[in-house]
């Protein structure tokens, strides 16, 4: 049985499993090895976890991958890639999209231009590829393309509704990539970031139309941007598409850890969405509510962020309020991890929070209720020594949140 004071370095070790267990080169080696294609291929891979699939392709398939481009955040490559030649390797922005995005974007629509007729294509996405590569339509320049981001980055809105914009000023998503690919058979291999998985909402669907309206309250100036973008694409070709990695596989990683520590483990399956603030309540909540042990979720949160946002993101955000409804107790502990490695607008993963962590942060200066006013969790989870930090992490299949409940006493 678990007893207090909680052991915040077992959270650490749950949490590495689960990073391991949705690495982008082994979910994609995994299913190559199961069902290896009919080569030569060339290769696209686009989004945060680029680098990692594309080795995991080289891994199965070697000289059978004749070239490839692959996009990928900067700072986010990988030197065994840059080694081999016959793969372009194209650095841009995330998560705000800038010229770099248009420089990818237009890139990548050459290179598939200049493929032989016929050729063969493994297509492997990421998320984050919405904002790594993009081409505008007429009339629309990088300033638009940020402006419209960073409105969107501090909406509120879900990852539906986010990109269920962004599809709609754009000339490679909804599906138009695959329409640039017409001719050619494709193999696109997913790691997803969306709740359902649906390959259409990932990257904005880059070889997917989706069937979706827009959100309302959107301010005048971005619906007449809208109203100025493409017309519908086409209906696209058919494209063999696999999920070979979400955050379901990464929360299996956490539980199999966590059973092999010789902690119960309680799984919460609904998915953890809406306001950060309603989702400490139901997570604390339900700890309260449930047995001692390792108690999982997953999912993505909204925040709308102020005019100048502090340091971090949802996690970060979400550890603070957690830490905030469990002050002073010694039987809980909430660790908030992006699993991508990047939380918000910070170099930092999340926060892993106890009953103690607001009395530390306050000790090193740190205001609670002014950080969480500010959207500047990132400021007192530093102050109370609560950051984490992974560094990139290859793989990008949404949050996870893991808590510890000891047998208090």
């Amino acid at each position: 049985m678990t007893r207090g004071p909680v052991d915040r370095h077992d959270l650490l070790t749950i949490l590495e499993a689960g990073l391991e267990a949705a690495d982008g080169r082994r979910c994609v080696r995994e299913f190559l090895l199961d069902r290896r294609p009919q080569g030569p291929l060339t290769l696209i891979a686009v989004g945060k976890a680029s680098t990692a699939m594309t080795l995991g392709a080289v891994d199965v398939l070697g000289a059978a991958l004749d070239g490839g481009y692959v996009v990928t955040p900067l700072g986010h490559g990988d030197e065994a890639l840059s080694a081999m030649p016959r793969f372009r390797t194209v650095p841009s922005s995330h998560p705000v999209p800038d010229q770099r995005s248009l420089e990818a974007g237009d890139g990548l629509l050459s290179f598939v231009s200049a493929m032989a007729p016929g050729t063969r294509v493994l297509v492997l996405i990421s998320g984050g590829a919405s904002s790594l590569v993009e081409s505008l339509p007429a009339g629309l320049d990088a300033g638009d393309l940020s402006r419209v981001n960073q409105f969107l980055l501090g909406s509120g809105l879900d990852i539906f509704g986010v990109n269920g914009v962004r599809r709609r000023l754009s000339m490679l998503k909804d599906g138009r990539l695959a329409a640039a690919l017409r001719g050619h058979p494709v193999l696109a291999l997913y790691l997803s970031d969306v709740e359902g998985d649906d390959p259409a909402w990932i990257g904005s669907g880059l070889l997917s139309r989706a069937k979706s309206a827009l959100p309302s309250g959107l301010p005048d100036w971005l619906v007449t941007l809208i109203d100025s973008g493409p017309p519908p694409g086409l209906p696209t070709p058919p494209v063999e598409s696999h999920v070979v990695g979400n955050l379901a596989r990464a929360l299996d990683g956490c539980e199999d850890r966590a059973r092999r520590l010789g902690f119960p483990v309680t799984r919460h399956d609904e998915w953890l969405r809406g306001p950060v603030a309603g989702a400490a309540d139901r997570i604390v909540s339900e700890m309260d509510d449930g047995r001692a042990g390792i108690h999982l979720w997953g999912g993505e949160t909204t925040m709308i962020l102020p005019a100048a946002p502090g340091r971090g993101g949802r996690n970060q955000h979400l550890a603070l309020c957690c830490a905030t409804a469990i002050q002073g107790r010694d039987d809980l502990a909430v660790l908030c991890c992006a699993t991508d490695g990047v939380d918000g607008n910070s170099e930092d993963a999340g926060g892993l929070v106890d009953g103690q962590s607001i009395r530390r942060g306050r000790d090193g200066g740190a205001d609670p209720a002014d950080c969480l006013r500010r959207a500047d969790s990132g400021t007192f989870l530093e102050a109370a020594g609560d950051l984490i930090f992974t560094g990139p992490t290859s793989t990008n299949v949404n949050d996870v949140v893991i808590g510890l409940k000891a047998v208090s006493g």
